[in-house]
């Protein structure tokens, strides 16, 4: 049985540190063959750096998925084509820097992850998502059958919708970008493990890992302010998801949310 881990949105430096500190330490105490992390708001809170890029990678994160904030950060653009781990929507135009899917070896055989943006309610709009994916799911089963899916997307129901799509043809459907945890993980009828949305890494006190006041007086007033990173105590949420690796249908699907505890 191959045991993936999988962490929602890492938001700013208190999530970022929590996860680098965590990963090689759960890595070894749950017995997890293979780590995917979403690292599109680690910098600051928007986008990703090179550095930190590495830093995830060197924590044994094995793949690092995106999303819209991908490009926020601008020295990661010529990045994205030297380092085939971090991941961005694979339904951006041809041509576009990077990739939005890999193949990788892992201690129970070869992993596929494919990392794609839903549509509604989210700019810019990228090119349809479920027929982009299709083929895409096509390719990669000729080469394994363990492949996990993040659809970062703002809709519950574009992400229901595309897990249904995959049920069968895919491990996991995993969905990001909302900052708040879902509570319907489930193994659809054909094999396929569902979550609706993993939640974030960040601060817990907080409003989608941003410091409240500033959000509540957007609220208020109307007028446009800055949303610092928030402070304080940081909860880390996922999904454990254990896949037989002959078949690629999951078994088990289990929500991750656990406050972070410093081991230093």
């Amino acid at each position: 049985m191959l045991r993936l881990l999988f962490l929602g949105d890492i938001v700013g430096e208190p999530g970022r540190k929590a996860v680098i500190e965590t990963l090689p330490r759960w890595r070894e105490e749950r017995e997890i063959d293979f780590i995917v992390v979403n690292g599109e708001n680690s910098a600051n809170g928007r986008g990703i750096t090179p550095k930190i890029c590495t830093d995830l990678l060197r924590a044994k994160a094995a793949v690092i998925t995106s999303g819209d904030h991908i490009w926020d950060q601008k020295d990661i653009i010529p990045h994205l084509d030297i380092e085939p781990r971090l991941l961005r929507p694979i339904n951006y135009p041809p041509g576009t820097p990077g990739q939005g899917s890999i193949v990788l070896d892992s201690p129970k055989g070869k992993v596929a992850v494919i990392n794609v943006q839903g549509r509604t309610f989210m700019q810019p709009p990228l090119e349809n998502p479920f027929l982009v994916i299709e083929a895409e799911v096509a390719r990669l089963r000729e080469i394994t059958p363990v492949i996990f899916v993040d659809v970062h997307a703002e809709t519950t129901s574009e992400k229901i919708a595309m897990g249904r799509f995959l049920d069968g043809r895919v491990s996991a459907v995993v969905g990001t970008h909302t900052h708040t945890q879902t509570a319907d993980e489930q193994i659809f009828p054909g094999g396929t493990a569902f979550l609706c949305d993993a939640g974030m890494c960040g601060p817990s006190e907080s409003c989608l890992g941003r410091a409240v006041q500033p959000i509540i007086t957007r609220f208020l007033t109307g007028r446009p302010i800055q949303y610092p990173v928030a402070t304080g105590p940081v909860r880390l949420c996922g999904a454990m998801i254990e896949i037989d690796e002959q078949t690629g249908k999951a078994m088990r699907i289990q929500r991750v949310s656990e406050m972070f505890q410093s081991q230093g």
